[in-house]
C-alpha cells in the first residue's frame, strides 16, 4: 500500500516566462537529485501554474507545504530569496507572487475554508525578466541549487521533528 503524502513541494510558475519558471526549475532539480538519493515516499513534488484552487488542492491536509515562486519587489534585487512562513501571514507586500491571483489569495481562501497545511514555507525569488521566452536569468538561475538544498533540509528537519514528536518550526531555520 502506498504511503499517503504528508509533505508537498510546489514549484509555482510558468517556464515560458523566463524567471517566472524558478519554482518548476527547483522542483525539476529535486526530481533529478531523487534519482540518486530518493526523497521519503511521503513527499510529493508538484508543479503548479499558481491557480488558487490548484494550490489549495496540493497543500490541503499536508503536514508541511513548501512553495517556491517568483516574486515582485521594489526596488528589484534579482535572485534575492524571501523566506516567508505561515506565521508571517498575510504575505508582506515587498515580496508578492508574480501571478495576478494566486498564492496570497490561495492562503486567504485556505484559511477561510480551514484547508491550510499544518506548516507552510514560501521561498519567493525576486526575478528580473518575465517576458515571453525560456530560461532563467543568471541571478535567478544561481538560486536553484541553494533552494533545492533548503527544501531538502526542511524535509529532513520536519521528519526529524515529527520522529521526536515535536512540531517543526522556523526556529534556527537555514538561510538561503
Amino acid at each position: 500500500m502506498a504511503q499517503p503524502f504528508r509533505i508537498t513541494v510546489i514549484g509555482v510558475g510558468n517556464t515560458f516566462r523566463h524567471d517566472d519558471g524558478i519554482g518548476p526549475a527547483v522542483v525539476q532539480r529535486l526530481r533529478e537529485r531523487a534519482l540518486s538519493r530518493p526523497l521519503p515516499p511521503s513527499v510529493r513534488l508538484a508543479d503548479c501554474d499558481g491557480d488558487a484552487g490548484r494550490l489549495i488542492a496540493l497543500w490541503d491536509g499536508m503536514e508541511l507545504a513548501v512553495v517556491i515562486d517568483a516574486a515582485h519587489a521594489e526596488p528589484r534585487h534579482p535572485g534575492r530569496v524571501h523566506r516567508i512562513s505561515l506565521g508571517g501571514f498575510p504575505l508582506p507586500t515587498p515580496a508578492t507572487s508574480s501571478h495576478g491571483l494566486g498564492l496570497g489569495e490561495a492562503l486567504q481562501l485556505s484559511e477561510a475554508l480551514g484547508r491550510l497545511p499544518d506548516r507552510l514555507l514560501v521561498l519567493a525569488v525576486e526575478g528580473a525578466d518575465r517576458s515571453l521566452g525560456t530560461g532563467l536569468t543568471t541571478a535567478v538561475a544561481e538560486t536553484v541549487e541553494p533552494l533545492a538544498n533548503v527544501v531538502e533540509a526542511e524535509i529532513v528537519r520536519h521528519r526529524d521533528a515529527t520522529a521526536r514528536g515535536v512540531p517543526s518550526s522556523d526556529e534556527n531555520a537555514q538561510e538561503v
